[in-house]
């Protein structure tokens, strides 16, 4: 017995019913009712009674049975004992369902059906897969769909004594009907181990455990307790050991580096207290003080010959429209809210609209100044303030009528993106219908088209007429600027694409300042002797 002393065995499993050591106690192996009780009681104690030869001695019934080495006989109930006492009970249960359906329906199928009313024994099977019903252990008795009981298994230690008897101690068990992770336990301070045993205690496991942030694969071909440990892909965590499968983070949340456990996300925008937004807004300010220095040169010295041979209204509406281009970049920094949302992209495209259309009214302007001075023109008549202010006005009202259709079918909003980032939500202006945001660009792109081809053809008029050549020059700055902002915006993500777009409004309407406006500036306040009418009619 003693090889056995610390060994670990599975064994159906059972429970303590204290009802069932009473009865086995206060058995009576008088009783004539029952001839079993009389023989094992004769080979148990090794004695006769009676009746029986008197050569093993004399029964007097008075033995105990708990006295029996439990190697010979056990008071507790066995497996067997307790799978024998489950199958009495389910059999009741199904016995007593049976019954009570053919209480219930019986009228009714020995009226309808007569020859099959009597009892139909085979019909139990039915009502056995259905049982489900607790003991007076309190475990669940129940059958799969495969008419298997769900029962687990004890797992049991063996513990050997020098006069030969042992005990079988419950130190685990397996339950199928337990949740997940919970199916297999064991306590390990109830073992008892051989008294040579001094080894670590053997894993039944080819490989360690799969640490937290990791999951497990199992390898083709080998047992099933030999896996991999693969890290969790991206997105998702596992905070246990041995985990079959990684879980997702929630969406506001993002795994760390160890992949443990699931950290919140960062939002992600552009803010005035980061270097970028910082360094987008001090040069939107100022540009936008730039310009209205320029305003002020203009308008200071407004009854200059170069001022006044430019179309001195339609400088400053210009001018004024670049000024709130400058300014319109702020709205694109800081955390979108719903009223900048709306206002920025719509803001953007009408003021840029007013800009590049006043470009085109001046290149026009031009072009009909230049072509009037001929002898004959009937292009006097469309010289003049009515038709410069009549053009801007037309093609700004064809823009806000593009921003007023956004409005109306699909107007932007703030919007939290979980998944273009995978560490920062994303606070975002979402564009609603974001064609409309394309066709506005679009429109902005065909009016500095066509300033572009009027101005280039235009230039080689004479230097009394060159600001065509300055415009050309600045509209084909502002085409290359949004040309180059389409893929570079599509490319980015988070508040890089807002710094795109912030750079190409900055870099566009500077590029339109730069070019017609910085060389009148020089010629104002650096060159005034050039700021005369003759020099102005002289001729290459």
């Amino acid at each position: 017995m003693q090889i056995f002393h610390g060994a670990l065995s599975f064994a159906s499993h059972t429970s303590e019913m204290s009802t069932f050591q009473n009865f086995l106690l206060f058995q009576d192996p008088h009783s004539l009712s029952d001839h079993f009780i009389r023989v094992f009681w004769e080979q148990a104690f090794k004695c006769s009674f009676p009746a029986s030869a008197t050569d093993k001695g004399s029964c007097t019934g008075n033995e105990r049975l708990e006295s029996l080495p439990h190697s010979f006989f056990e008071t507790s109930m066995t497996s067997q004992s307790y799978s024998v006492y489950n199958a009495v009970y389910a059999v009741a249960h199904a016995l007593h369902a049976f019954y009570s359906s053919r209480r219930k329906y019986g009228a009714v199928l020995n009226r309808d059906h007569p020859r099959t009313s009597k009892s139909q024994y085979f019909q139990l099977y039915h009502f056995l897969s259905q049982v489900s019903f607790n003991n007076s252990a309190g475990d669940k008795v129940s059958f799969d769909k495969k008419g298997e009981l769900l029962d687990g298994f004890d797992i049991i230690n063996w513990v050997t004594f020098p006069n030969k008897s042992f005990v079988k101690v419950k130190v685990g068990q397996m339950d199928p009907q337990a949740p997940s992770g919970r199916r297999f336990s064991i306590n390990e301070r109830k073992i008892t181990w051989p008294a040579h045993f001094n080894q670590t205690i053997p894993l039944a496991l080819c490989n360690d455990h799969c640490p937290p942030g990791s999951r497990k694969k199992r390898k083709e071909g080998k047992p099933f307790c030999c896996y991999d440990c693969n890290t969790c892909p991206s997105r998702k965590f596992s905070n246990k050991r041995d985990m079959d499968d990684c879980l997702d983070c929630p969406e506001e949340q993002y795994p760390n580096k160890e992949k443990n456990t699931c950290i919140p996300k960062d939002l992600n925008f552009l803010s005035y207290n980061e270097t970028l937004g910082i360094t987008s807004t001090v040069l939107g300010l100022s540009f936008s003080v730039t310009t209205v220095v320029i305003l002020g040169i203009f308008i200071k010295h407004q009854n200059t010959p170069i001022v006044k041979a430019n179309n001195r209204n339609l400088t400053y509406l210009l001018l004024v429209s670049l000024f709130l281009c400058f300014l319109c970049s702020l709205l694109f920094i800081g955390q979108p809210q719903l009223l900048t949302c709306l206002l920025r992209q719509i803001a953007f495209g009408i003021i840029f609209s007013v800009a590049v259309s006043s470009v085109l009214a001046k290149t026009i302007t031009v072009v009909l100044a230049f072509m009037a001075t001929k002898p004959g023109s009937k292009m006097r008549k469309w010289v003049g303030q009515r038709f410069s202010y009549s053009l801007i006005l037309c093609c700004s009202c064809i823009q806000a009528s593009i921003c007023i259709l956004w409005l109306c079918t699909g107007p932007p909003f703030p919007n939290l993106d979980m998944h273009s980032l995978p560490e920062e939500i994303v606070v975002e202006c979402n564009e609603g219908s974001g064609n409309m945001f394309y066709y506005i660009l679009g429109y902005m792109g065909f009016l500095a088209l066509i300033s572009y081809v009027v101005a280039f053809f235009a230039r080689k008029l004479p230097d009394s007429f060159n600001e065509a050549k300055f415009i050309a020059f600045s509209m084909l700055v502002f085409c290359s600027v949004w040309v180059t902002f389409v893929p570079t915006y599509l490319s980015t993500k988070g508040k890089y694409m807002v710094a795109v777009e912030i750079f190409s409004i900055l870099a566009s309407g500077i590029g339109i300042l730069g070019s017609i406006f910085f060389p009148k500036c020089y010629i104002i306040v650096l060159r005034p002797e050039l700021n005369t009418k003759e020099h102005l009619k002289m001729k290459n």
